[in-house]
């Protein structure tokens, strides 16, 4: 039996809108993740299948693509995803600190989703914003100077 379509129309229009303006479908495939991301959070195997079948190409081209980009979540992620910056500046400037406070907070480790679906927590090599480490992203929200103390406010603040 064939599964249902995930993709709505609006999500399938939107990435047909998109490779009308490539010189080939294929080179949509990051703006299409992007935008069943957008949608659904995370990018399903069905997903892929269906992405796979709009652009013109293999399911394991779209899941190469899809897998090769840490900002392509390929399992489902919480509502905020934070992303902690674990590069060498953030490393002296007090990363293990701020990771024990997050981590205690959330109850979870990386690459864990905390159990009301609210969080999930990731690391990223570097935010390029050395000169205010330690630093971490949440969705698309850049928090900079992290300290022990400020750290539970700003994760108070989600949703």
């Amino acid at each position: 039996m064939e599964p249902e379509h995930i993709l709505s129309d609006t999500e399938t229009a939107a990435i047909r809108e998109i490779y009308r303006h490539f010189p080939e479908k294929s080179a949509a495939c990051i703006e299409g993740l992007k935008v069943i991301q957008q949608h659904h959070r995370w990018v399903s195997d069905q997903a892929v299948r269906e992405l796979a079948e709009i652009l013109d190409m293999s399911p394991a081209a779209i899941d190469s693509v899809a897998t090769y980009y840490s900002l392509i979540f390929r399992r489902p992620v919480g509502r905020n995803v934070i992303f902690l910056c674990d590069s060498v500046s953030c490393w002296i400037m007090g990363y293990d600190q701020i990771a024990a406070c997050v981590k205690k907070q959330l109850a979870i480790s990386y690459g864990e989703t905390t159990s009301d679906d609210r969080y999930t927590l990731l690391t990223i090599p570097c935010l390029g914003t050395c000169d205010h480490a330690p630093a971490m992203i949440i969705n698309e929200d850049l928090h900079r100077d992290l300290t022990t103390e400020n750290v539970a406010a700003i994760l108070n603040t989600y949703g």
